[in-house]
């Protein structure tokens, strides 16, 4: 039978409920039994224990937050009687003993993936366009709508041919509401080059104004895209008298890979004879370079090449008990498989350190991972905020009371396995196993550092739905519950429901992520968010962005 409860741990001193419970229902529950005094929805939690006012709230095994009041039992959590609460943070020497989970059904598996001249493997194989300045987002725009219609990577044919059905209504008298866009004709091109998974146009609003400082972190993060390893090419427009000079950017690319050698085109528009002849040529040389990065063809690999973002957004109260340690389990099977992960949106470790910490190897490692924390806390701190106000209101109303549960759940995102790494915004991953990534927990800030990072897929978990994508990493998305999975199936690739209802462990769900990954990354399947060309790409500029 269905579970209508569960407690995540046993120290914890709230229920979750796992379906509607409603006001005066007798809950029995480990050999208790809980007279609810008010409607708890699905999700939410409900006490144990009579609390008083100051008395620590436990969920996850860890403090999540304190009473504002007396509370007595079987009261709903609220944002009225509960206020966030974490644990202090310090370095502890400790014994790592790790137990890797069995792999056996993995091994010597592969995927075929684009081999770069460095070692990597890509799971994609993209053209990127990169304006120094956002001067030439139009040039971008211009460029793309010709170039996707042309080559077929346009994903709004068929709601052109939508709207011209609409004219034609009009023209004749129709009513719109007989035009049927499931009817519409899809008049999208078979692609032009076979092995050319996209063209791709990183549209920002950075490069000049603001403060040189932004212009210099955006250059590092244009040039970790340049060099990723989904990338097979690149076309560089620049104006010419921005703050973000074009030999800046080279630089950074250079330093990042002295080694960088795929090609390359450069345009200065201040330098051009027209802007016609600009966009031409820009398009020209693109078209060359694609006939020729159209030879590289897919090849297997060992799956210790992948290297996987694992990130959460539009979360609910479900995130932390299904679709997150699911994926944290497909983690700790990459990790022990030689692969990488990335576990980043700080704001959203709040309250998790110290077990970051103790999972360390390195100690200098763990302190930098606790100079981020408090630095980047401090600064939000500093202009009237912090990380406790990080819970959106749709994580709220779907029962994330405070920042420290919503954390305890996030973090199960990155499984158990040892630290091996922590880095800052834009600094690549270079160490097989599991790193810490400083970016905030705003959806596509994290997954656009993440990709900076290197992630080659990301696996993006939502209990509320999300349309978050990114231009050159592929982004898995993975509902939390049921309802979800079907009433936004267009966007969702894995429903991990099941656990919640009982059909399946964390283990059994997490192991069907890998295989999906596998999947993905062989170019076999393709996740909703690039059918759907959600090119998400917003560079943080390392001020307060929760």
């Amino acid at each position: 039978m269905k579970k209508n409860v569960l407690k995540v741990h046993a120290s914890d001193n709230v229920i979750v409920a796992l379906q509607d419970l409603t006001k005066g229902q007798v809950i029995e529950f480990n050999g208790n039994s809980y007279t609810l005094l008010e409607d708890i929805p699905a999700k939410h939690k409900f006490f144990e224990n009579d609390m008083k006012q100051g008395d620590e709230i436990i969920m996850y095994g860890v403090l999540v937050g304190k009473a504002q009041y007396d509370i007595p039992k079987g009261s709903r959590m609220s944002t009225d009687n509960t206020k966030h609460a974490a644990e202090q943070f310090k370095y502890r020497k400790t014994d790592i003993h790790w137990t890797a989970p069995d792999v056996s059904k993995f091994e010597g598996r592969t995927f075929n993936g684009y081999h770069r001249a460095d070692g990597r493997v890509g799971t994609a194989n993209y053209w990127l366009f990169i304006p120094t300045v956002f001067c030439e987002n139009r040039n971008l725009d211009v460029i793309r709508e010709a170039m996707h219609n042309e080559l077929g990577y346009a994903v709004t044919a068929k709601y052109k041919s939508y709207t011209h059905q609409l004219v034609e209504a009009l023209k004749k008298g129709e009513t719109l509401e007989s035009v049927d866009l499931s009817a519409a004709i899809d008049q999208k091109k078979n692609r032009v080059f076979e092995n050319i998974d996209g063209i791709k146009f990183l549209n920002h609003q950075g490069g000049c104004g603001g403060i040189r400082q932004d212009a210099a972190v955006l250059s590092k993060l244009l040039a970790a895209y340049a060099d990723h390893p989904n990338v097979a090419g690149i076309t560089v427009l620049s104006l010419g008298c921005q703050n973000l000079q074009v030999q800046d950017f080279q630089k950074d690319l250079k330093d990042r890979n002295p080694n960088f050698n795929k090609p390359t085109f450069i345009f200065e528009q201040q330098q051009s004879q027209s802007e016609e002849q600009l966009i031409g040529e820009a398009i020209r040389k693109t078209f060359e370079g694609l006939v020729e990065v159209n030879k590289i063809e897919r090849a297997p690999a060992p799956l210790s090449k992948l290297v996987l973002g694992v990130k959460c957004g539009g979360s609910d109260g479900f995130s932390g008990i299904s679709a997150n340690p699911a994926v944290g389990y497909t983690s700790d099977l990459l990790v022990a498989l030689g692969g990488t992960v990335l576990l980043a949106e700080f704001p959203e470790l709040c309250g998790q350190e110290q077990g970051f910490i103790d999972r360390t190897y390195d100690e200098d490692k763990a302190r930098k991972f606790m100079h981020l924390m408090t630095t980047y806390n401090a600064a939000a701190e500093a202009v009237g905020s912090g990380f406790y106000m990080n819970p959106s209101p749709g994580n709220i109303k779907d029962g994330l009371i405070t920042d420290a549960i919503k954390s305890a759940g996030a973090a199960k995102k990155g499984g158990t396995s040892p630290v091996v790494d922590v880095l800052d915004y834009t600094e690549p991953a270079v160490k097989p196993g599991l790193n810490l990534v400083c970016t905030p927990g705003n959806d596509v800030e994290a997954t656009t550092g993440k990709a900076g990072s290197g992630a080659t897929l990301i696996l993006f978990t939502t209990g509320l739905g999300t349309p978050t994508g990114n231009p050159v990493c592929p982004v898995i998305k993975v509902a939390t519950n049921t309802k979800l999975d079907k009433r936004m199936h267009d966007i969702i690739d894995i429903n991990t429901g099941p656990i919640i209802d009982g059909e399946k462990t964390i283990e059994e769900m997490g192991e069907d992520i890998l295989e999906y990954c596998i999947k993905a990354a062989s170019g076999e399947v393709t996740p909703k968010a690039v059918l759907l060309n959600q090119d998400d790409f917003i560079p943080w500029k390392r001020g307060v962005s929760l």
